[in-house]
């Protein structure tokens, strides 16, 4: 059962959110772990959904949101890029290494990064604890962590998450579409999300002709 929220969502296109300036240092220090991975696209894209998560939720630290999204993923940098698609994208995918090593560098990342932006040690280890386990924890165990989830998801719902995904994968878009619907949304837990996901997705798929290509 997803967690519900009594506040309007707004499911607009999320190219349409408006850019928030106060992370910018945050954002200078990782350019070259966004370099992998195509992190400096899914990295943006995922933080503009956990953004608006964050209005759907004002009970969350939306700082320690925002900051988790966007250091979630820096991890796959230090990961053998050639196993980054052989192994994370295939197979038991959800189980293999490469995803449980990517979860520690950016652990290792967000503490190098965040003190000496003025991140103590209390707020760095909430974040931490997020982003170890963001893909291979089986429960999330708070509303940030929730939230981080749900945004890092999302992105694959819009069209060029669609085309990376899809890439990644060896789909089709039309067959990936069908997979968001069959399993991913199963696996959002708040109800913005799956709102969010529904809109974002019926877009794509008129925008990308999947009933023609399919």
């Amino acid at each position: 059962m997803t967690i519900p929220t009594a506040i309007p969502v707004d499911t607009s296109p999320i190219a349409a959110t408006a850019a928030n300036d106060d992370l910018d240092p945050l954002w200078r220090a990782i350019v070259d772990e966004s370099r992998s991975r195509q992190n400096d696209i899914h990295l943006p894209i995922s933080f503009a959904f956990a953004e608006r998560l964050c209005q759907a939720y004002p009970e969350a630290d939306a700082l320690v949101v925002r900051v988790a999204i966007l250091l979630h993923d820096t991890g796959w940098a230090r990961v053998d890029q050639d196993r980054i698609i052989s192994e994370g994208f295939a197979g038991d995918w959800r189980r293999a290494d490469v995803r449980y090593e990517h979860e520690r560098h950016g652990c290792d990342i967000a503490r190098e990064v965040l003190p000496p932006l003025g991140y103590d040690d209390e707020f760095i280890g909430r974040v931490t604890a997020i982003i170890d386990g963001h893909d291979t924890r089986q429960e999330s165990y708070s509303i940030e962590d929730t939230l981080v989830r749900d945004a890092d998801r999302l992105w694959r719902f819009t069209p060029t998450g669609i085309a990376l995904a899809s890439s990644w994968f060896g789909y089709t878009p039309a067959f990936y579409c069908a997979r968001l619907r069959a399993e991913i949304v199963p696996e959002l837990l708040t109800e913005a999300a799956v709102q969010m996901a529904d809109a974002e997705l019926a877009r794509a798929e008129v925008l990308l002709k999947i009933e023609q290509l399919s």
